[in-house]
C-alpha cells in the first residue's frame, strides 16, 4: 500500500473478524452452489444419454427397415452399415475380406435400389429421414 501512496487506515479487530467471516460464508455458499450446480448438470447428461440411445436404437430400426424395403442381401447390409459408418471402400473391403472391386459392386448395388447416386446421398438420405 505504500508503494501505490494509499495511506492505511487502522481498522478495529471486530471489523476484521467481519470481514473474515462474510468472506467464508462466501466462500461456503460457493461451495455448495457448485456442488448443486454439478448434479444438475449430471442429470442432463443422463437425460442426454438417454435420449441418444433411444434415437440411436430408432435409427437402427429405420435402417432395418429401408433394407428391407429395398431387397438388400445380408452382403449389402454388411456394406450399407459399414458405409453410413464412413468406412472408405477399401476399409470395408478389408474388414470383410473381400476385394475393393466386389465392394464397389456391392454399393453401386445399394445405391441403384435405394435410388441415390452415390454414398453422400444414402447417407444423408437417412439423416434427413431422422430430422
Amino acid at each position: 500500500m505504500e508503494l501505490f501512496g494509499i495511506r492505511q487506515v487502522a481498522v478495529s479487530w471486530e471489523y476484521r473478524e467481519i470481514v473474515q467471516l462474510v468472506t467464508i460464508l462466501g466462500m461456503v455458499l460457493g461451495a455448495v452452489l457448485g456442488i448443486v450446480v454439478l448434479k444438475g448438470m449430471r442429470g442432463n447428461m443422463r437425460e442426454v444419454d438417454n435420449r441418444m440411445l433411444v434415437a440411436s436404437g430408432q435409427f437402427h430400426e429405420l435402417m432395418v427397415r429401408h433394407f428391407d424395403d429395398w431387397s438388400l442381401s445380408p452382403s449389402e447390409r454388411d456394406v450399407a452399415i459399414l458405409t453410413l459408418k464412413g468406412l472408405s471402400n477399401a476399409e470395408i473391403a478389408e474388414v470383410r475380406g473381400k476385394s475393393i472391386g466386389t465392394i464397389k459392386a456391392q454399393c453401386n448395388a445399394i445405391y441403384q435400389k435405394a435410388g441415390v447416386s452415390g454414398r453422400t446421398q444414402l447417407i444423408s438420405f437417412f439423416i434427413e429421414e431422422l430430422i
